[in-house]
């Protein structure tokens, strides 16, 4: 039995495929092709496919693989009825709405302005810790003779 698959070649990290005819018992990396019948490049997008072969191997009983139905259908190529799509193609609900950005509540002008003033908050108590320890030392210092002189 025919199958009409992609074979991936070109270099690392930028991949393009080949549309081939092979026997469906083969790997695409087997290098035994009955027939190339077109070309993708998924970065591009572009696509080259000869219907005329296509669609002589789809007559004779040939079975697309479900990337190749997508890439045929996009190409104009009419499939038979036997050829079923993958069912995973039906559109599929989002799992959780309320959790996309697009759904979140609008962020007021008000939060904002709060931010920075935190920011500052932080610089003003050190630098009003750095006099608290120099008033206190003073403090203590003038609380130490009194306290002595009302034990004698």
């Amino acid at each position: 039995m025919l199958a009409i698959r992609m074979q991936r070649v070109g270099r690392k990290g930028y991949a393009q495929y080949r549309i081939i005819v092979q026997e469906a018992q083969l790997s695409p990396k087997s290098g035994r092709v009955v027939a190339n019948v077109g070309s993708y490049n998924p970065h591009s997008k572009e696509t080259t496919v000869d219907k005329e072969k296509v669609t002589h191997y789809l007559g004779n009983g040939a079975q697309p693989s479900d990337s190749v139905i997508r890439i045929l259908k996009a190409q104009g190529v009419k499939l038979p009825k036997w050829v079923m799509p993958d069912a995973t193609e039906v559109k599929r609900a989002t799992k959780n709405p309320e959790k996309l950005r697009k759904n979140q509540p609008k962020e007021t002008p008000a939060e904002e302005p709060t931010e920075p003033e935190v920011e500052t908050k932080p610089e003003a108590t050190e630098a009003s810790a750095t006099e608290e320890t120099d008033t206190t030392s003073a403090d203590t210092t003038e609380e130490a003779p009194a306290e002595e002189s009302t034990e004698k």
